[in-house]
């Protein structure tokens, strides 16, 4: 995986798995566990020791994600496009894909989550699971014309 450094780097593209979440309905009332509260207060410091400053973090209003971001203790823009049942092309819209500069910080949920890394990673949509609480963090650069994507970070909560 190559590095990148800052001037090279056009946006940061990092996946967030709202943590574990209770069951019941409706879905979008859903609150985290007390596994889940512990899984985004672990990642949600990691992240922020690792966030590039100013960068944008983008929130499904589905109660679970709401949550998980204010684990960060940042503050976030919580938007529909996001929602649980997104498709990945209102969340890469959402996001800015390709052209937003930066990084930006999505928080969701599955499936669209790990279909966006399989589209970033393959050029194809699939069905990849990303954990729950788990990070995927992508990077894109332009080089000779073409823009390159780089995975830098998976990142689990039982690994923080």
């Amino acid at each position: 995986m190559a590095v990148l450094s800052s001037e090279d780097r056009t946006l940061d593209l990092i996946l967030w798995r709202h943590a574990d979440a209770e069951d019941g309905v409706p879905d979008n009332a859903r609150k985290l566990t007390a596994k889940g509260d512990k899984q985004a207060q672990q990642v949600g410091r990691w992240l922020k020791s690792h966030l590039p400053e100013g960068a944008r973090i983008l929130v499904s209003p589905a109660k679970r994600a709401q949550q998980t971001a204010s684990a960060l203790g940042l503050a976030f823009e919580t938007t529909s496009e996001l929602g649980t049942g997104a498709s990945v092309e209102s969340v890469m819209a959402a996001a800015g894909w390709p052209d937003a500069k930066g990084a930006v910080l999505v928080i969701g949920h599955q499936p669209t989550l790990g279909r966006i890394a399989a589209v970033l990673l393959t050029g194809a949509e699939a069905d990849l699971s990303v954990k729950k609480g788990g990070v995927w963090w992508f990077s894109t650069r332009v080089q000779g014309g073409e823009m390159e994507i780089t995975l830098r970070a998976v990142m689990s909560p039982e690994f923080l």
